[in-house]
């Protein structure tokens, strides 16, 4: 995976649920690194008269972010969000001041648009300030495999740690997330754990850097995906779903409906008109059980409902479902 990535050689991780698990992995390895900075050890004296994390986020966080940061113990609300441009992406020029006792949470790939923070420019100023940035990447990170696709990733290298998914582009199955952290110490202190009768196994044990003690061996799955596809054949797969996105966008384009996202990778996002209009076309698309699509809210108010088109393909038994 740090290979496929494009990540420095010496991360480590482990194979979780899926992203929201992934995030909330990783935060929390950022959560005891930061604190240790401090000299507070966090596993053992929690977070009851802890000094204080600025945790800084786009308005355009995924909800998994926040769940995640929710359970860490940051809160949601207590936030510092930075404003995006037209395409979702978050304003390097906005940054509140940074300091070594700063999370900064940053996007591969913006749910409803595809659209990727920049990276570069969020890892420089963090890294003169001493802050932790992390990745949310459930999609996005994946386009480094394609030599088309693998600019969009620039920057993101510089992180320190990083969220996917196997669901999604390796079309591995649910049930399958990855951490990565560029210091494995960190993952390991905030997740591991120990009692008498575990075995001496001086060997390396998932739930050292996972949030699980039992547990599946879900890492198989991604190992067998990967081992399939091979590096051509994960980047046939990205690139041609992303092939597919271009070509509804252009076709429904051509007949007169608004495209509201710069296509950069396989989502689509349109207006077929009023909220009402959207909402019924979605329906029926939904119920011709062809091409699933979902409604969302995009940078406007409560009643704006836009078609939301993430083009993918897997397979579930005899079946192929586009998604």
């Amino acid at each position: 995976m740090i290979e496929v990535l494009g990540l420095p050689s010496g991360c480590g991780g482990g194979v979780v649920t899926g992203c929201t698990m992934a995030n909330f992995s990783a935060i929390t390895a950022a959560r005891y690194a930061l604190l240790e900075r401090a000299g507070w050890d966090v596993v053992s004296k929690g977070l009851y008269g802890a000094p204080e994390i600025k945790v800084v986020v786009s308005d355009e966080v995924h909800a998994s972010v926040l769940k995640a940061l929710s359970l860490v113990g940051f809160g949601r609300d207590r936030v510092h969000r930075v404003p995006v441009d037209g395409q979702g992406r978050m304003r390097s020029d906005a940054l509140p001041p940074l300091d070594k006792m700063t999370l900064v949470c940053i996007q591969a790939g913006n749910v409803n648009t595809g659209a990727f923070d920049p990276a570069a420019e969020i890892c420089r100023e963090a890294r003169q300030a001493g802050a932790w940035v992390h990745v949310d990447g459930a999609f996005g990170l994946w386009a480094h495999v394609s030599p088309s696709y693998q600019h969009l990733t620039h920057g993101f290298e510089q992180a320190d740690s990083w969220a996917t998914d196997g669901h999604k582009w390796p079309n591995v199955g649910y049930d399958c997330g990855i951490v990565l952290v560029r210091e494995p110490k960190h993952l390991w202190a905030a997740m591991n754990v120990s009692a008498a009768y575990f075995p001496d196994d001086k060997g390396r044990e998932p739930f050292q850097y996972t949030p699980e003690l039992s547990r599946r061996a879900r890492g198989v799955e991604l190992w067998a995906a990967l081992r399939s596809l091979g590096r051509e054949g994960l980047a046939d797969l990205i690139e041609r779903t992303c092939r597919y996105a271009r070509r509804m966008a252009e076709d429904l384009q051509s007949v007169g409906y608004e495209i509201l996202n710069e296509v950069v990778i396989n989502q689509v996002l349109v207006s077929f008109g009023s909220p009402e209009k959207t909402k019924a076309v979605i329906s029926r698309v939904q119920e011709e059980s062809i091409c699933w699509c979902g409604g969302t809210e995009w940078q406007g108010s409560h009643e704006d409902q836009h078609l939301l088109l993430g083009y993918r393909r897997a397979r579930h038994g005899n079946q192929s479902r586009r998604h």
